[in-house]
């Protein structure tokens, strides 16, 4: 049933007989390996060499102590074996195989997408796809987070779906699966995803699934190889196009009873000494999530009833020079996490943007 409803989604002449796509896979020694085998070779890919030392479920996981597709250091036995067999993608999936990351060659090397990057090619691509179908764009919806990049609202207003933002958690993105259920519009699910490489193209799980977005990653190489492009060039396009949209996550450590504390201590003297200036330049916009906030819909033209996040400890900073700063404690862990945001016409703009931002979060944090 699960492949059934794979078969479900595939894009019809995505992969040609003259581009299929040649695969390196690793399941991270988790649980990816039978089904993303079985489901690669129901989109006609057969050319599959998988990392045999990661290949079998082993909870120690001996090759990788830190099984995380957003970590190098997880890819590196990967990127080796796709360096020695030359194939056009390499992918690994978590343990639990409900995450991707991804690397793709240009150039003759392989080049690591991040999370936010594979999103935005991802709802790029099937926008163009649905256009060239002739459906109407603006029945749809994508979710992502609230820290997600800033680059889909510009791919929202160029093509006309509805983008909502929620709180961070598949559990956020995929609940809206059912808001759309309940109004009769399920249909309407484009995509979901947030930034750390969790994605879902299907309506059929409320939560992010590396199977699915794999076949759908492969299906849209296939698509880019058959008009001579590689997922790099078209990513470069699209900062062209849109705006260098850059990200940042940083996380600080306060381990303890006492971390909790100062975690505690810095939120409140956040909101009481609220920043006037951050990286050089002046907050325009407080968004406090504590306080009740509309959840972001943009774009679309239905007229959906509006929502409103759950309440939560997280503080956002709109600033002058189009730069964004989100600042919470972590659900799981005994940290503090803030994500950067940047938009500027070059790369080298924006990285300089996020070094500021970056520089001036001591002084932020300090705070007791």
């Amino acid at each position: 049933r699960f492949l059934s409803a794979l078969a479900s989604l595939r894009v019809k002449g995505a992969i040609s007989s003259q581009h299929v796509p040649k695969v390196v896979y690793t399941p991270l020694n988790g649980t990816g390996l039978e089904l993303m085998k079985r489901a690669l070779r129901q989109e006609g890919i057969v050319d599959i060499k998988v990392v045999s030392a990661q290949a079998a479920p082993d909870g120690n996981f001996p090759t990788c102590p830190r099984p995380n597709p957003e970590l190098p250091e997880a890819m590196e036995l990967g990127l080796r074996l796709a360096y020695a067999t030359d194939p056009d993608v390499f992918i690994a999936t978590d343990p639990d195989a409900d995450r991707m990351g991804t690397a793709v060659a240009h150039d003759g090397k392989f080049t690591l997408l991040s999370g936010n990057e594979m999103g935005v090619l991802l709802v790029d691509w099937l926008a163009q796809v649905h256009l060239g179908a002739g459906e109407d764009l603006g029945e749809k919806v994508v979710v992502s987070s609230i820290v997600t990049t800033d680059m889909l609202d510009p791919l929202a207003a160029h093509y006309g779906f509805q983008l909502r933002r929620t709180l961070t958690g598949f559990k956020n993105i995929g609940g809206q699966i059912a808001v759309l259920e309940k109004t009769g519009g399920i249909d309407r699910w484009l995509m979901g995803f947030e930034e750390s490489y969790g994605y879902l193209p299907g309506a059929y799980v409320r939560d992010k699934d590396a199977i699915s977005s794999c076949t759908l990653f492969v299906e849209m190489v296939g698509w880019y190889l058959q008009r001579s492009l590689d997922l790099v060039q078209v990513m470069e396009r699209l900062y062209r196009r849109y705006g260098y949209y850059l990200t940042r996550t940083l996380n600080f450590a306060f381990p303890g009873a006492a971390g909790a504390q100062k975690m505690k201590k810095i939120m409140e003297y956040l909101r009481k000494d609220q920043p006037k200036t951050i990286g050089g330049s002046h907050v325009v916009t407080t968004v406090d999530y504590l306080k009740k906030t509309a959840m972001p819909m943009v774009g679309g033209h239905i007229e959906d009833l509006p929502q409103f996040l759950p309440i939560s400890d997280v503080l956002e900073w709109h600033l002058e020079d189009g730069c964004k700063l989100i600042i919470r404690p972590s659900g799981t862990e005994p940290k503090i996490k803030c994500y950067l945001f940047a938009d500027a016409d070059t790369r080298a703009q924006a990285t300089a943007a996020l070094d500021s931002l970056e520089n001036s979060l001591s002084g932020l944090l300090d705070k007791q």
